[in-house]
């Protein structure tokens, strides 16, 4: 199956509908990651079909359970999950936190190549960036675990009695990191989400403050 098949089914599996034009800026910051990765090493998945499951699919299958308009996509890396879901949703404002020096060129190139006015590139150690506003949905996928998480990003989301959430992609159910959650974070629900072609389990934690 060709890539732009493999993921107009993924897509279709997911419930999501984005347009033709969306899908073929999906498949050229796959492309990108793939040009960057020779040099760089952005990723260890080096095969096409498997990226787009495992980066597209997988960033875009959070897109029914969280909403916009701020986001913030903490240690970002090759962009995951942040790009796919600015491309999905240009109306929110999503800002790519990332440390890493080189990493952080990539994302501002891919800001550029792909013509991305709703994106952000913070170029900063999270615990350092204090913004103004602050954001409606704080996700990582592949950061840390709930506690540093929590710990680090937790100021970045909007705070008060209807605050903002923190969204933490994870493989496995985390048994052992929810035990050890400080208690002014409450876990609102922990979902199981599906990736079209991905045999592994993910799982969304839904975390707001106590």
């Amino acid at each position: 199956m060709s890539l732009p098949a493999q993921l107009s089914e993924g897509l279709e599996l997911l419930g999501l509908t984005l347009s033709p034009e969306i899908q073929a800026r999906l498949l050229a910051f796959l492309a990108l990651i793939q040009k960057w990765n020779q040099v760089h090493n952005l990723t260890s998945v080096r095969s096409p079909e498997t990226m787009l499951v495992r980066h597209l699919l997988d960033s875009l299958a959070v897109l029914p359970y969280i909403g916009g308009p701020r986001i913030a996509d903490v240690g970002s890396g090759a962009g995951l999950p942040g790009i796919p879901l600015a491309l999905a949703r240009p109306d929110w404002h999503v800002a790519l936190i990332e440390s890493n020096h080189k990493k952080a060129v990539f994302l501002e190139q891919a800001r550029i190549e792909l013509k991305l006015k709703n994106v952000e590139v913070v170029a900063e150690r999270v615990e350092s960036f204090h913004p103004k506003p602050e954001f409606d949905i704080v996700i990582s996928r592949a950061f840390s675990d709930l506690v540093d998480f929590v710990r680090l990003a937790g100021h970045l989301g909007l705070q008060g009695s209807s605050g903002g959430m923190l969204v933490a992609m994870k493989g496995i159910y985390p048994h052992e990191e929810l035990v050890q959650l400080p208690a002014q974070f409450t876990v609102e629900k922990i979902l199981q989400v599906p990736v079209p072609g991905l045999e592994a389990q993910r799982h969304l934690v839904l975390i707001r403050r106590a």
